[in-house]
């Protein structure tokens, strides 16, 4: 056979005869070009995990949603225009949208399909919808409207242009996945060991989809006050955070480094500063915290010349940003406060709290014992006082400076002195909590943008830069990607026209 093969090539054309050849000498060739090291699958474990650190705030919060709030601002424009300058640049807002939806959802939603048929695997699969839910409220919380009952399902069911869900659908579902998918988690059965957020401590896991389904309550608080009271009762019956021991980290390390401290100690590290109404704040309660924080190269008039020898971390020299000005008109600003340059405002530390293997906080106890104080202050959760919820939180997010360094541990002493100093009033009480609240989200800008929206605190005065492009005192959402219009035309514009125009004045369905 083989003969007769070889006679017939050579009538044939030469890639005739170099095909015929191939078949007779394939033998052993399939097996020859498979890799035998090659993984055939992957542990939808590690899958979970990549969905887990995606879940850290990207570099565009600070541009926006730590500005909006008046705690990071920018005199410069360019890749830094954002809330600065209260202007719409969808190249930043769109960041939330892509690594949310492409890295955490997409993610979160593959080890779902893998494990939801799986019993053995329930914890894991449980796991990630608690991820997922958390991603959710981030997305939702920014734009509002946004793909959710149809999202992810392109591979398995052909939807690559999802329709838009509103708001209140988004927050039903997300408050039905965080309560079953946390009372479904079960310690007897197998514990994922390789997770890194709590290495399958089921209790933990629970405490964190207790205190996630918690802040949904909360911010249900105008909109549907008694669904928000039932869903924090359910919350609190279930167990939430209540020691720092608790708290959602992503531990960050030389390889995965934390992004915004990455952000700080890079491009933008001579641009970015605390702004005056934080530094304000802090310095006029006496907040050791603000020793924990702030850096100030006192003199610098330049970046290159914020070195180690110029930084100081005393209270007393910070000086912050204000708002309203870009690199020009801050020149009036530094000669009002007697600064080198407006290189010579405070920062943010970032060789100790941004520095680039420093934690991100999801979610803390702190955040949830000042949740909890709120609704014992509107008598929807009962045997412990607003007072005490309040002390808590703030004695832990106090304590919580020592997890982003050593060097930013705040004395228990300190704690102390500061909390008779300011103790807890119940005539404004909604605005005490709810201003530790933001000091304890600093730089985790998604939550302190959506808590400063949902209780109108801290009270902070509206940028005042001349050029700003809303009509409105505050942004109130961030704007849809340009792809999005693009290419899922139709579906976006009926989440406009339900929802309202596609900008920066637009309030979301719970900002009441």
């Amino acid at each position: 056979m083989k003969r007769i093969l070889k006679k017939s090539a050579l009538l044939l054309p030469l890639w005739a005869a170099t095909v015929v050849g191939m078949v007779s000498c394939d033998q052993g060739f399939d097996e020859l070009n498979i890799n035998k090291t090659a993984a055939l699958s992957v542990n939808p474990v590690f899958i979970l995990n990549n969905a887990t650190v995606n879940s850290a705030f990207t570099t565009g919060s600070v541009i926006y949603e730590t500005g909006i709030v008046q705690q990071m601002i920018s005199p410069n424009s360019g890749v830094l225009t954002g809330a600065n300058f209260n202007q719409d640049s969808r190249d930043n807002t769109v960041q939330n949208w892509q690594k949310y939806y492409r890295n955490v959802i997409r993610n979160s939603q593959d080890v779902i399909n893998q494990t939801q048929a799986v019993a053995s695997r329930s914890n894991l699969y449980n796991m990630a919808r608690i991820i997922q839910a958390n991603a959710y409220m981030i997305l939702t919380d920014s734009y509002g409207d946004i793909p959710y009952t149809d999202a992810e399902k392109g591979y398995t069911n052909q939807i690559f242009l999802p329709k838009y869900d509103t708001q209140q659908a988004v927050y039903a579902g997300i408050i039905k996945e965080l309560t079953e998918a946390t009372a479904a988690l079960d310690a007897t059965k197998a514990i994922e060991a390789a997770d890194v957020l709590y290495a399958g401590n089921i209790a933990l896991w629970k405490k964190y989809g207790n205190s996630l389904l918690l802040r949904a309550g909360m911010r249900l608080s105008k909109v549907d006050a008694a669904q928000a009271q039932q869903v924090v009762a359910k919350a609190l019956q279930g167990g939430v955070m209540e020691s720092n021991a608790d708290n959602a980290i992503i531990k960050h390390d030389a390889n995965y480094v934390n992004g915004i401290g990455n952000m700080l100690n890079a491009t933008e590290a001579a641009n970015i500063y605390l702004a005056a109404p934080f530094v304000d704040y802090l310095k006029k309660t006496n907040d050791p915290r603000l020793k924990s924080i702030a850096v100030r190269y006192v003199g610098a008039k330049s970046g290159p010349e914020q070195v180690a020898s110029r930084a100081s971390t005393d209270p007393a020299v910070q000086i912050g940003m204000p708002l309203g000005f870009d690199n020009n008109t801050i020149s009036a600003e530094v000669t009002k406060n007697k600064l080198a340059s407006f290189y010579d405002f405070t920062q943010v530390d970032r060789t100790r709290m941004v520095k680039m293997t420093a934690p991100s906080f999801l979610v803390t106890a702190a955040q949830t014992q000042l949740l909890l104080a709120e609704a014992a202050q509107r008598n929807w959760v009962t045997g412990t006082s607003a007072e005490t919820y309040y002390n808590r939180g703030v004695r832990l997010h106090m304590e919580q400076m020592a997890l982003y360094d050593a060097n930013s541990a705040v004395a228990a002493a300190d704690i102390d002195t500061y909390l008779k100093a300011t103790p807890y009033v119940a005539a404004t009480a909604l605005e005490q909590i709810n201003t530790q609240y933001w000091v304890a989200s600093f730089l985790n800008g998604p939550e302190a943008f959506a808590n400063f929206r949902r209780s109108g605190f801290p009270k902070l005065a509206p940028n005042p830069f001349p050029g700003k492009s809303i009509k409105g005192e505050f942004i109130k959402r961030l704007t849809y990607p340009n792809s999005e219009i693009s290419a899922n035309t139709v579906h976006v514009k009926e989440a406009i026209a339900r929802q309202g125009a596609d900008d920066l004045d637009t309030k979301v369905w719970w900002d009441k």
